[in-house]
């Protein structure tokens, strides 16, 4: 017997007899009703209230916050348990709070947050929830809560995309609409910014938008909430203006680059996390102990950024071992209440993954043209090298945007049509000959950049040399594809037969959408930020494929690219090291695993097509 799911099985997880069965709640509104009057207006976050944000009265449906039965057979353990959690953190009448799911890339948050969300206005009527989340996937969200629609409660969804409000007038109906009646708003991150920030105090409008905005929410749920994890962005600040306590954030890779990230986001759910009593003397236990041990003459009473280096310090490779396990108890402890992980064992009900990091040698064209980019800056240096990977005839192609960006895809054309020698471009060849092999077996591909020319190029050198057409065999997603063009490439990728590649924005498809019509996954470049590989590998790996997933993340071997792929994979450690450590692990289970290629277990890898500038391979 578990107290937050049921009668469940020791071994296999299995619920035999779910909690609220147990317990007989009864999820749907009581026959008897009251009505009482507000002798004045009540703030919005007060949830028994009586009075909607409009005014009207409303009936108070005293039962208890629970699964719906009509979800309650689809949910997972895990989901179970998440859903529990947000009740105990959402919905404690006398001190609520915002809290954090933190569960892997395609394990069902979106399905739960939307059976939470419709309990939640079936227990508060007068609640208002506001979802924050990147506008590329907003269709998704629209199309699961019509999916995952309760028959007998329909929730109106509003949103400015749909509703075309552009202007401040426009955007004032619609939160009206939402206010006055029991409903949901969808807002892309870049519009609530917009509105929250715009300081036009001329027009009553923009004002009035603004104050909804802040005022009317009772519930925030954010989407891939580690977007706002920057506290010099006028985002995090505004999401921190919201008045409600009720805050979720939603992420499938919470750690992204620093420690300091995760607890500015755990600020946005706890305002002053660090500032309350229980962790506030977490805080000071491992701090004594860090000084107890002569790792620091700094005082235990110190500033916030000085425990996130204490925390940075120890959860890499080379720190103490005994410091690094006594940090993370103590991490767990202090999050324990606030942050629901979930490593996504889900997952491991797929055909499986295989992630492969192949490091490729680079031909001596390539390698001279890279000694001729050294004094450039920083930037630059990584852009033109990151082209010159792919291949050498793109040196003076720029990652450029506006009539500029015409400019370069008209260079790369009549580079193209000129004739080009595949052989000499490492990367090239290689995708190039993936895309063969993957067309023989029958499986599609995905290839992610960071970039918009390299995706250019690989379109049109495919036209030049297979043949194939886009909207046919060749689909691509951007930051600059609308809606419509994201879905119907989505639709038509993953059912058209004669469907080979998309070519896609890491940071724009990288999260959210479902291409799992795809088993293999290229990523063209090293991203030193590897949540976002993460959750680009997701696109495919996730439920609903029925194949074995492989993965190529692509490096130039000898090249400055090495060294991104070691603060990337440091990072990576980190953020294992953190959420998945055990007792049971040692360092060595989270480090990269050399294999030989003949072994490797990938037919594709092993044919000699592939496998001939391979320097060496290594494996998750």
């Amino acid at each position: 017997m578990k107290d937050d799911l049921g009668i469940v099985c020791r071994v296999c997880g299995l619920i035999q007899q779910r909690i609220e069965n147990i317990f007989e709640i009864n999820w749907k509104k009581r026959k008897q009703s009251h009505r009482t009057y507000a002798p004045e207006p009540r703030n919005y976050n007060e949830l028994e209230a009586t009075t909607s944000p409009s005014g009207n009265i409303l009936q108070v449906v005293p039962s208890a916050l629970s699964i719906h039965s009509q979800h309650s057979e689809q949910m997972k353990p895990h989901q179970v348990e998440g859903f529990n959690f947000l009740v105990k953190n959402l919905a404690d009448e006398n001190n609520p709070g915002g809290c954090i799911l933190a569960h892997a890339p395609g394990s069902g948050k979106t399905f739960m947050l939307i059976s939470f969300v419709q309990s939640f206005l079936a227990r508060y009527p007068a609640g208002r929830p506001l979802i924050i989340l990147p506008k590329g996937i907003l269709a998704t969200w629209r199309t699961e809560f019509v999916h995952w629609q309760i028959k007998d409660m329909p929730i109106p969804l509003f949103d400015f995309y749909s509703s075309k409000a552009n202007t401040r007038s426009e955007q004032l109906k619609v939160l009206n609409l939402w206010e006055e009646k029991r409903s949901i708003l969808l807002l892309g991150y870049h519009q609530f910014a917009c509105i929250v920030s715009d300081r036009n105090t001329y027009k009553i409008e923009a004002v009035m938008c603004r104050d909804k905005l802040l005022k009317v929410p009772s519930l925030v749920i954010l989407d891939e909430g580690h977007t706002p994890r920057n506290e010099q962005t006028d985002l995090l600040t505004a999401l921190g203006s919201i008045r409600t306590p009720r805050k979720v954030v939603l992420s499938g890779t919470l750690f992204q680059n620093h420690v300091r990230e995760v607890f500015n986001i755990l600020n946005l759910v706890r305002p002053k996390f660090l500032k309350m009593e229980k962790p506030r003397a977490i805080v000071k236990r491992i701090l004594s102990k860090v000084d107890m041990l002569g790792k620091s003459a700094r005082s235990k009473y110190t500033s916030d950024k000085y425990f996130y280096d204490v925390v940075e310090g120890n959860l890499k490779k080379d720190a103490d071992g005994k410091m690094r396990v006594m940090i993370i108890q103590n991490l767990r402890e202090l999050t324990a209440n606030v942050l629901h992980y979930y490593k996504g064992e889900l997952l491991e009900e797929l055909p499986g993954l295989v992630d492969f990091t192949v490091f490729l040698n680079m031909s001596t064209e390539q390698e001279n043209i890279l000694r001729s980019l050294v004094r450039l800056d920083n930037f630059s240096r990584k852009t033109a090298c990151s082209a010159v990977y792919l291949h050498p005839c793109l040196k003076n192609i720029q990652n450029v945007e506006g009539k500029n960006r015409d400019i370069a895809v008209q260079k790369i054309d009549s580079i193209i049509k000129s004739g080009i020698d595949i052989k000499v471009g490492a990367k090239a060849k290689f995708i190039y000959n993936l895309l063969c092999l993957s067309e023989a077996a029958g499986e599609k591909v995905l290839v992610f950049s960071r970039y918009l020319n390299p995706l250019v190029f690989l379109e049109m050198l495919l036209i030049r040399m297979k043949g194939w057409k886009p909207e046919v065999h060749m689909f691509k997603l951007n930051g600059k594809s609308t809606q419509e063009q994201r879905d119907k490439a989505v639709e038509r990728f993953n059912h058209s037969a004669d469907a080979k590649v998309l070519f896609g924005s890491i940071k724009a498809c990288g999260e959210g959408i479902s291409l799992v019509g795809a088993s293999r996954v290229v990523i063209l470049e090293v991203q030193e930020n590897p949540s976002v590989t993460r959750q680009a590998i997701g696109r495919a790996f996730r439920p609903g494929q029925s194949r074995m997933v492989h993965c190529y993340r692509l490096v130039a071997a000898d090249s400055p690219e090495e060294e991104d792929h070691m603060t990337a994979s440091g990072k990576e450690w980190k953020s294992k090291m953190w959420f998945e450590w055990n007792e049971l692990c040692s360092s060595d289970d989270f480090e990269l695993a050399a294999v030989d290629i003949s072994e490797s277990g990938d037919r594709f890898l092993e044919h000699e097509a592939l496998r001939q500038d391979v320097k060496s391979l290594y494996r998750r």
